[in-house]
């Protein structure tokens, strides 16, 4: 019986990553131990690793991740209400909710008062295997569970609890309608998802925006039925502009561009602007006369995830998504797979446990 987990420790920018023998938890009532299957390379790990975001240390980076469970604290049920036990595939929430804070009570429990956020929180004493980058996850009681059919290939199971999620949760609070005109600004793995998200949901006019001529293909096979440059975007939009606009790039001058061609009671979900950039600045009533709605949307819920889940089930682009992912590095070679993510040349690396014994 395995008592040990090996997982990729990050204590800062000078002292990197460190592959290390862990301990496997006791388990407390609510939690699960998780054997990880696959883990992807997410921006925000590259943020924390490039010393661009404050991560409290020593910690397991990593978050998109699925795995199949190794023993449970007893009494885990999944979102559907079933219980969950060995064995089972599963993704789980980036972060717990207490479920009785205001936050939650109030329907944001991805801000929950007493959130933990896995690949984001400093090691202690019970909870050491807390990110994605180990042969085993340890999911504290909070975490929501949502199960992976077996059938659905790894590399497009994997991202479902950041990148697909975050756009099912976007997508739901902009109220996104088949027939809307959409516009989504940066073609990355968010962008890519949300083009294909909205070609699901039934919208027949997706236009989609990025600076890079190969994301603008990749949104074009994606579903797109526009794409362009970022200066062509007001001239591409319909004779009245976009209904809901997706901002998944980040860039201030994406963000302006949004409140350029939104339409008469629009909605624009900023979701990529996760990090301080440039201020923009807007003369506020044209905005008040077109009755436009801007919401920021971060995280998601778990009904988000169940949703991600779904929808990368029945989407007819999950070869295209499975390509996204090239062929996967072991743990061991964790510092050459984060400096190829680095680079922007796949929207994922994935890191996989094969070539470990469990």
């Amino acid at each position: 019986m395995t008592v040990n987990a090996t997982a990729a420790v990050w204590s800062g920018v000078d002292a990197g990553f460190s592959v290390d023998t862990l301990p496997l938890p006791v388990l407390r009532p609510g939690e699960v131990l998780v054997r990880t299957e696959l883990a992807t390379i997410c921006g925000s790990d590259l943020h924390t690793i490039n010393g661009d975001r404050p991560t409290p240390l020593p910690t397991v980076l990593g978050h998109e991740a699925i795995g199949h469970i190794v023993a449970t604290g007893g009494g885990v049920t999944a979102a559907d209400g079933q219980p969950v036990g060995e064995g089972d595939r599963i993704t789980w929430t980036i972060g717990t909710a207490c479920g009785t804070c205001r936050r939650c009570l109030r329907g944001i429990p991805q801000k929950c008062l007493s959130v933990r956020k896995y690949g984001h929180e400093a090691i202690d004493d019970h909870w050491k295997l807390n990110g994605g980058f180990g042969t085993h996850i340890h999911l504290v009681a909070g975490t929501g569970v949502v199960k992976v059919p077996g059938h659905l290939p790894a590399a497009v199971a994997t991202p479902a609890n950041c990148a697909t999620a975050t756009v099912t949760c976007a997508a739901r609070r902009t109220k996104l309608t088949a027939d809307d005109v959409v516009v989504v600004l940066g073609c990355g793995m968010l962008g890519l998802t949300a083009v294909a998200y909205a070609r699901d949901r039934g919208c027949t006019t997706v236009i989609a925006s990025d600076v890079d001529p190969s994301r603008r293909e990749l949104a074009t096979r994606f579903g797109a039925t526009a794409v362009v440059e970022p200066q062509d975007l007001a001239a591409t939009t319909s004779e009245y502009g976009a209904d809901v606009i997706f901002e998944l790039s980040g860039s201030s001058h994406a963000v302006r561009s949004a409140f350029e061609v939104v339409d008469l009671g629009g909605r624009i979900a900023l979701v990529g602007s996760v990090s301080p950039a440039p201020e923009i600045s807007f003369e506020p009533s044209g905005f008040v006369k077109n009755l436009t709605t801007v919401v920021g949307s971060h995280n998601y819920r778990v009904d988000d995830l169940v949703e991600a889940i779904d929808f990368l089930e029945r989407t007819p682009a999950q070869q295209l998504f499975a390509d996204l992912i090239p062929a996967p590095y072991a743990l061991a070679d964790i510092v050459q797979a984060t400096k190829i993510a680095s680079t922007g040349g796949a929207p994922r690396i994935a890191i996989d446990f094969k070539e470990i014994s469990s």
